[in-house]
């Protein structure tokens, strides 16, 4: 095997099982709640995407980051990737105060602007002011994944996994259902339980990272106490762009959202189900996507055009082969899978046909995730940011247009998903194939 593939099997594989233990308990987690009360399941639909709008935003302007310090490791400079990942973890932490302020304080406006209905708005407040301490961990979370990633050791992110999801599982059945002389807390009892886990989990990374002396990445304590603002400037310059392409692409999602809403009380709750399943083929693919932008970063600097393009041909062959094990699951056992989170009938069978889209959309989603890291690994963040835009905008308008004019209903929005997913898959391979490392050069000169 090529080294470059054993690398990508290094960092990914990690990444992936954390991804995919995180994701079972989220699962978990909502089959408790939708179990209880199929206005939890839409609360939670309304809400979670909501919040990682913001959340996203604070670990996307990482990505700037990690692409300097995987090109400056592929350079052979370590003196300057330690310098930007000290500087992240010094002024990365002040967004995150702001955020948390505001879903403690000021959630509602967010959810009146969503259009949430009034059944589940009180819900949808009560979930993310118990959650909103979850946001002052997240800048040094990023910082600290970072680390990690560039070093080319997740490994720790499978125990730190096991410990908060398995945790969190406990808690989300003692609060929500309130065994053991607990009180029945409901959605409160999910926020809970997430929040607790999260602040042990973050404790175990930290220890983790303190006494592990082989992270090549990591920062002394003297580095970071003396770390500068410019190295952090110059990633938020990189990074911004992909938190604004990750801002675009959650925006798209809340007015999909909003635009369910209007269908009925229980459209969201749907969305959310599905979709929830997809994710746990995503995050199989995005764990392949963070290996790619951390070896194409490496490649770049070290001007390897060659095993540059593979790694990026690499990462999609392995996600097809994702999407294929995907579709395939829900073809076979569409029923049973969507009986997880509901025993509404009416809504499973109404469900199975947007749970075969969603499989056929993950080929073009993974061509987005893996072509678009690839691209990012070369130091260009403007264009997945200008295709997302484009994606964006014709999401909206092509859902508004067969849900409101057309009166398409829920199938309406899938296909406009689609739709999207597969025209930016095409420009963002187009411009792939066009990628050469002058561009790169180019962008740093402007």
């Amino acid at each position: 095997m090529n080294d470059y593939k054993k690398r990508l099997l290094k960092i990914f594989i990690p990444i992936m099982l954390s991804n995919l233990i995180n994701q079972a308990q989220m699962l978990i987690d909502r089959i408790f709640l939708g179990r209880m009360d199929v206005k939890y399941m839409t609360a939670v639909g309304n809400a979670s995407p909501t919040m990682w709008t913001t959340m996203a935003v604070v670990y996307s302007m990482g990505i700037g980051s990690s692409i300097l310090i995987s090109q400056a490791i592929g350079e052979g400079d370590v003196k300057k990737a330690k310098q930007y990942s000290a500087s992240m973890y010094v002024y990365h932490n002040f967004v995150p105060i702001l955020l948390f302020l505001f879903w403690l304080f000021g959630s509602r406006i967010a959810f009146n602007i969503m259009g949430v209905p009034d059944t589940v708005m009180d819900y949808c407040v009560t979930y993310t002011r118990v959650y909103s301490p979850v946001f002052l961990l997240i800048g040094l979370g990023a910082a600290m994944m970072v680390c990690l990633q560039t070093s080319g050791n997740t490994k720790p992110f499978v125990p730190y996994a096991i410990i908060r999801s398995g945790l969190n599982i406990v808690l989300d059945y003692v609060l929500i259902f309130g065994k053991f002389g607990f009180p029945e807390m409901g959605i409160a009892g999910a926020a809970l339980g997430t929040v607790i886990a999260e602040y042990i989990g973050g404790v175990y990374i930290t220890i983790a990272i303190l006494r592990d002396k082989n992270l090549i990445t990591r920062p002394t304590w003297k580095e970071i106490m003396s770390a500068k603002v410019m190295p952090y400037v110059r990633s938020i310059k990189l990074g911004i762009n992909t938190a604004m392409e990750d801002f675009a692409w959650n925006i798209g999602n809340l007015m999909i959202i909003k635009i369910l809403n209007t269908i009925s009380d229980t459209a969201a709750g749907v969305y959310s189900i599905v979709f929830s399943l997809e994710l746990l083929s995503t995050v199989v693919v995005g764990a392949i996507g963070n290996a790619t932008v951390t070896l194409t970063g490496e490649a770049t600097g070290a001007k390897d055009f060659k095993t540059y393009r593979n790694i990026v041909k690499t990462a999609y062959v392995w996600s097809a082969g994702v999407a294929t094990f995907s579709l395939l699951m829900v073809i076979l056992f569409p029923k049973q899978i969507l009986s997880l989170f509901t025993t509404d009938q009416e809504i499973i069978a109404g469900s199975v046909l947007y749970l075969v889209l969603v499989a056929i959309n993950m080929f073009a989603k993974s061509g987005n995730i893996i072509v678009g890291n690839g691209i990012r690994g070369s130091g260009n963040t403007k264009w997945m940011l200008f295709t997302q835009i484009i994606g964006t905008i014709g999401i909206i308008a092509l859902a508004y247009i067969l849900v409101n004019v057309l009166n398409f209903g829920m199938i309406g929005v899938f296909v406009a998903v689609l739709a999207d997913e597969a025209g930016r898959a095409l420009l963002n391979t187009w411009k792939f194939l066009r990628i050469r490392f002058e561009e790169k050069i180019v962008e740093e000169d402007n």
